[in-house]
């Protein structure tokens, strides 16, 4: 990752703003995968979910870089420039989800036919 990528757009000391996508959570919405952004913590939905608030974030506030925020992942993605970073400057704990919050997730908010509702 180089300072052309939006390196410059991480704060590494930011905790992530909780365990689920904030605007999922707020709507009493669920996810597939989570994505945290490196600038500022938020979590938001990504692209396969019905919300795409990871996306939606970047677009509102121009922070370009995120991580999968669920458990083993560590890569990055640059929405400004469309390419993915295997990894990148470690950011404040906690690195992911819990481990036991299903994905797709919340538990309890996922619909029986959630797979047929995946964007693609």
């Amino acid at each position: 990752m180089t300072s052309d990528s939006g390196v410059d757009s991480v704060a590494p000391d930011i905790p992530p703003s909780g365990a689920g996508c904030v605007e999922c959570d707020a709507a009493g919405g669920w996810w597939f995968h989570l994505r945290r952004c490196a600038r500022c913590g938020h979590i938001g939905c990504c692209d396969s979910s019905p919300g795409r608030h990871a996306t939606g974030h970047y677009r509102a506030t121009g922070h370009p870089l995120v991580q999968s925020f669920e458990p083993g992942e560590g890569w990055f993605w640059d929405y400004a420039t469309n390419e993915l970073y295997e990894s990148g400057p470690e950011l404040a704990p906690p690195a992911s989800h819990p481990a036991d919050q299903p994905a797709p997730g919340p538990a309890g908010r996922v619909p029986a036919d959630w797979a047929r509702t995946l964007r693609q």
